[in-house]
């Protein structure tokens, strides 16, 4: 079972559901069947890097005014807590995401693109660090597990692995993403927002009963030739002289 998730490292309920998705996966019997793979997505690709500016204040303009954003942000802060996450936007550092998704993918060909996920989200609500510095960003690649000097590299080469990112923002157009995060399961069900556990659950259920058992081939290249055992014996093969 495949779930492709799309999602971008400063939107709260892009964590807030991560979470959600882990503790049913957690409850699920299926869960040794589960492969995830993040997809990028950008909430605001126009959004400048970090320079200073108060995370309120580049909020106020989209929420009307800054303190509807606080209002806002305190009722998210309550639910990222319910699900064990410690927010902080006083302290948030705003910036452009697009170089996160970049290193992301780096991460994924060596499979540790849901290490580098978690590092970049936690960095960005909890610790309050730049995820757009390509110091940042470094540091966090090699937290994850990621070699040092390819990790530079690739944080300070616009170009590296910015096709990937297109592709999977544009791939999204296509499935009609509106929002963040967006969960695929298969590429046969979805489910947009963070929804409560149990959604999760019936979902994981239901594409688990959907997929089927293929029997296995046997690829033994002539039958009886090798050992067996079975029902308390075991029949030996004939030595070939």
């Amino acid at each position: 079972m495949k779930i492709e998730i799309w999602s971008d490292f400063v939107c709260p309920f892009c964590y807030i559901g991560k979470r959600k998705l882990e503790s049913a996966l957690n409850e699920f019997r299926g869960k040794d069947r589960v492969e995830i793979e993040f997809k990028s997505y950008q909430l605001d690709p126009d959004s400048e890097k970090y320079d200073g500016q108060d995370f309120y204040e580049s909020m106020g303009k989209k929420f009307g005014s800054v303190e509807q954003t606080k209002q806002v942000m305190q009722s998210i802060t309550a639910q990222a807590a319910e699900v064990g996450l410690d927010f902080r936007f006083d302290t948030m550092k705003p910036t452009n995401t697009f170089d996160a998704h970049r290193m992301t993918k780096f991460a994924k060909t060596l499979g540790k693109d849901d290490v580098l996920a978690e590092k970049l989200l936690y960095a960005n609500f909890t610790e309050s660090k730049d995820i757009g510095s390509t110091a940042v960003l470094t540091e966090l690649a090699v937290e994850a597990g990621l070699p040092e000097e390819e990790a530079a590299a690739v944080a300070n080469d616009p170009a590296a692995y910015a096709g990937d990112v297109r592709t999977d923002i544009e791939e999204a157009k296509q499935f009609g993403v509106q929002g963040v995060p967006f969960f695929v399961f298969n590429r046969k069900y979805a489910i947009s927002g963070a929804q409560p556990k149990e959604a999760f659950l019936q979902a994981l259920e239901k594409v688990l009963e959907e997929e089927p058992v293929m029997p296995f081939e046997d690829l033994a290249t002539e039958s009886g030739a090798g050992g067996v055992c079975a029902d308390g014996s075991c029949e030996v093969p004939e030595e070939k002289n």
